[in-house]
């Protein structure tokens, strides 16, 4: 009787021991997780424009010179007619006749319009040479105060008055209209002033710069008539 009630004992302890153990027991933890947030990548930053230097010349009508004439009317405005403005406003003030090349007639097109044996050196010795004088000269117009001039606009005659030169005429092989005495008018020291452009002509539809300070002209820089306040555009003539 005394085993047998020593074995109950001893198997009750065991069972409670057993349930005692499962009660102890910590309950399972579960797997550790983390949230992982989708990161969207960041945009890559457009480039910030650069601004367009403020002496950097426009472009006036790329390539056109190499290409056939038009008869077509140029105008006093649009694009082109702007960009001319500015880039020979630019050589002027600057003192640097290169800035104001696009300005300038085209040498491509000199050479189609003038029935003379080498065009491109007339171009080169002549126009081109006598337009740095006189953007030399009119840049020592400006003086001191050629940083802060500002131009106001660009004065032409009527378009009723615009010629158009036929082929034969002033050892052309080409028609091309013509302009004389424009005005450059311009703001300095708080005083409009103004100077003339002796003589534009046109390729495309376009007007350029062929003399500027004067046609028949000692080989130095000259001003064409510098005035205070917009001064007189005209009178028309020549080719």
């Amino acid at each position: 009787m005394k085993r047998f009630a020593l074995a109950v004992v001893l198997t009750a302890f065991a069972v409670s021991a057993c349930g005692a153990g499962h009660t102890a027991a910590p309950p399972a933890r579960k797997a550790a997780t983390a949230t992982v947030r989708k990161q969207t990548p960041s945009p890559t930053p457009s480039p910030t424009p650069k601004p367009t230097p403020a002496d950097q010349p426009l472009p006036v009508a790329p390539g056109a010179g190499a290409r056939h004439q038009t008869m077509a009317r140029p105008r006093t405005g649009g694009r082109a007619w702007h960009a001319m403005v500015t880039d020979l406003w630019l050589a002027v003030k600057t003192g640097k006749a290169g800035l104001g090349r696009q300005a300038f007639f085209p040498v491509a097109a000199y050479k189609q319009v003038k029935a003379i044996a080498d065009p491109a050196a007339d171009w080169k010795a002549r126009l081109w040479g006598d337009f740095v004088l006189d953007v030399h000269a009119a840049h020592a117009l400006l003086g001191h105060g050629a940083k802060k001039a500002a131009l106001v606009k660009v004065l032409m005659a009527p378009a009723a008055d615009d010629a158009w030169i036929d082929p034969g005429v002033c050892y052309n092989s080409i028609g091309y209209w013509h302009i004389a005495n424009a005005r450059v008018v311009y703001r300095e020291h708080g005083q409009v002033r103004s100077f003339g452009i002796a003589s534009l002509i046109s390729w495309r539809g376009v007007w350029y710069v062929v003399h500027f300070g004067g046609v028949v002209r000692p080989a130095v820089g000259m001003t064409d008539a510098p005035a205070t306040g917009t001064g007189y555009v005209g009178p028309q003539g020549g080719c």
